[in-house]
């Protein structure tokens, strides 16, 4: 394969003296009759899936739903995009409600006007996959071995998916009634409807061979060494579902001082349905959004028996009769953060949601004390202006108030509930993984999500895609192989080429002769280049020039405002129609892989830069070289929008 002059590393090479410069190709270059540099198709990896956790080819899927990449015969488009984005995660309509979507803030398109509305056009290919019943292909077992999962989450969930792809059975143990973990009980069902959620669940546990055993929980009614003698391996997928308390005076013991993970909990199982007159949170990331957001939406009644209390129904002593919500009125909801609004960690237009639905937000503020009452409940909450320095806040002398609350929530972080497990234990209460997600030193066990560490919903969604691949490994007793660079689902032009019937012919060197003069013959992939596995495509390769400005189509929004917010459960995003999410794919640059501008065959002056014959056709191989004609002039790879094109031909 040809690698150009700016991307070579030379590791040695001896030179005279005065040769140590490269020499002008001006000469070579320019002169019609000769050819020197010549186009070579470089595949690369474009920054959005270099920034998705999960490792999604969103290249490739948005390429379908923009209609430039065609699916196989007999397959309709849509379900061919389904199946390219779950080949990474399982969970297309959750993941394009609630990602956070780090894939936008990389997409290249920000440097022309926006990015790509990725998230709403993942949403529309999970939303088409539901209304059309679509399924999961399940091959036949490979082997008969089991893994058990410890977890239903969505680490427990992908692990057992990507298990299952590869033949290998897996039981899931979970300690609730129902799979899902945050999913389910985290995040609020305005934000993640649950009988979506459900269905993408259930399409995991179509797939057959997937047991479940909910209500168990490992190590305390099942033990380590249980499922070490009744499975072959163990991926650990426990999440971290333990709030972290405020590290204050007065915190332990308070009764109506809870943690977000608690609340939000008793509110996703049904239990709590009102909560007090005045709440504040402490925060400022997601969660605590989600406290805020859901506290207003609940509401308070006036007059309130001690035993319905909330953090009694969030300490699960008792739960809210539905009749209550008759009698309920407006909180007042108060988040305080650390953090100026431009430093917050919760997502921007979730914060101005919050906002719109009545709640205060406290910035560059942090909590002091809890002031309790006789009885011992806290009645206020002391907090100061504050200033971060090297990562620790520090109060500003002088500044200090208190904010009335009878009920206060910690949404500072979470960590794992590791009783029964503590030989597992790192010492932070987490679990150790390596970089192919094994437990050091423990040989069968694996792990991945938040008990690695506490990160995002995809990020435990592709670390249990790279578990379930270490597992295969471990039970078919071979080495793991090296974790490519950019270790990512990339597309293939070798498998794309099979699917359309146009794979190279098996080259025999008795009847075909040695390689020279390969560049066309069929037994080959001729002039090109994948460094997908080692190269993400920044936006200075591009010919930015190409693309015209071209709003974002957003999708639509049902938030409420802070007279309409009380009582108010219904999904906040109404997805695109089909119209939309093509005209939103197409926004797409496809940076990294043609995407059949002809930009090149237009340009090019000596006619070297073809199309391929349409029955030859597929993404990926739309052009080729005749390098008898190609001077080296390099004005294909100028003006290739994508950055597709390198002359490195002949260096």
């Amino acid at each position: 394969m040809a690698t150009s002059k700016e991307e070579m590393k030379l590791t040695f090479r001896r030179f005279k003296d005065g040769e140590n410069q490269w020499p002008s190709w001006h000469d070579k270059i320019f002169i019609a009759d000769t050819s020197h540099k010549c186009p070579v198709y470089v595949h690369r990896t474009p920054p959005c899936q270099g920034s998705c956790p999960s490792g999604e080819d969103i290249r490739g899927w948005l390429q379908i739903v923009r209609g430039i990449e065609q699916p196989p015969k007999d397959v309709e488009w849509q379900k061919y995009a389904f199946y390219r984005a779950t080949d990474a995660n399982p969970f297309p309509a959750m993941m394009g409600r609630v990602c956070p979507a780090p894939c936008q803030d990389g997409c290249n398109r920000n440097e022309v006007e926006d990015y790509v509305g990725i998230n709403s056009v993942e949403q529309f290919i999970g939303d088409t996959a539901f209304a059309n019943g679509y399924k999961f292909e399940a091959p036949p077992l490979a082997m008969d071995k089991k893994v058990a999962i410890v977890g239903g989450g969505p680490a427990g969930l992908s692990a057992a998916y990507h298990l299952r792809r590869r033949g290998i059975a897996s039981v899931i143990f979970d300690d609730h009634d129902k799979l899902g973990g945050m999913m389910q009980y985290g995040i609020p069902g305005y934000r993640v409807p649950r009988q979506v959620l459900d269905h993408e669940i259930k399409r995991i546990l179509d797939m057959g061979d997937i047991e479940v055993r909910t209500n168990t929980r490992v190590g305390v009614d099942v033990s380590i060494e249980d499922l070490e003698k009744e499975f072959d391996a163990i991926i650990w997928a426990i999440g971290c579902k333990t709030g972290r308390g405020l590290p204050i005076p007065g915190w332990e013991g308070t009764p109506n001082c809870v943690t977000g993970v608690a609340f939000l909990e008793a509110y996703n199982k049904g239990d709590l349905k009102v909560v007090s007159d005045k709440v504040v949170c402490v925060g400022g990331g997601d969660t605590s959004i989600d406290v805020v957001s859901v506290a207003r939406r609940l509401g308070k009644i006036s007059k309130m028996n001690p035993k319905d209390r909330p953090e009694e129904v969030i300490a699960g002593h008792t739960a809210h009769d539905a009749a209550v919500t008759a009698a309920r009125e407006g909180a007042d909801v108060i988040l305080t953060t650390l953090f100026p609004r431009e430093e917050m960690t919760a997502s921007e237009h979730e914060v101005r949601d919050a906002l719109r639905e009545g709640v205060k937000i406290l910035y560059e503020v942090m909590p002091l004390e809890v002031i309790k009452d006789d009885s011992g409940r806290a009645v206020a909450l002391k907090m100061a202006k504050c200033k971060v320095q090297e990562g620790r806040p520090i109060p500003i002398e002088g500044t200090e108030f208190e904010l009335e609350a009878d009920l206060i929530v910690s949404a500072i972080g979470q960590g794992g509930d590791l009783t029964g497990l503590e030989e597992l234990d790192n010492g932070r209460g987490l679990i150790d993984a390596d970089q192919y997600f094994q437990v050091p030193n423990r040989p069968g066990h694996f792990v991945a999500g938040d008990i690695v560490r506490p990160h995002l919903l995809t990020t435990a969604i592709g670390q249990a895609w790279i578990a379930a691949e270490s597992v295969e490994h471990y039970l078919k007793n071979e080495n793991i192989p090296r974790r490519p660079k950019v270790d990512k689902h990339h597309f293939s032009l070798l498998d794309k080429l099979k699917e359309a019937g146009l794979a190279p012919i098996e080259f025999d060197p008795e009847k075909m002769g040695d390689l020279r003069g390969t560049s066309s013959g069929n037994w080959a992939v001729h002039n090109f280049e994948d460094r997908a596995k080692q190269e993400i495509i920044p936006h200075t390769k591009l010919f930015l020039g190409h693309f015209n400005y071209t709003p974002r189509i957003k999708r639509k929004e049902r938030g409420p405002d802070d007279t309409e917010v009380l009582g108010h459960f219904e999904e906040r995003y109404i997805g695109l129609t089909e119209e939309e999410a093509r005209s939103e794919a197409d926004r797409c640059m496809s940076c990294g892989l043609c995407f059949e501008c002809d930009n090149c065959v237009i340009f090019c002056p000596q006619d070297a830069v073809y199309r391929v014959k349409k029955d030859e056709h597929t993404t990926g191989r739309y052009v080729q070289t005749d390098y008898t004609r190609c001077i080296g002039c390099h004005i294909c790879s100028d003006v290739c929008p994508t950055g597709y094109i390198d002359m490195a031909m002949g260096e």
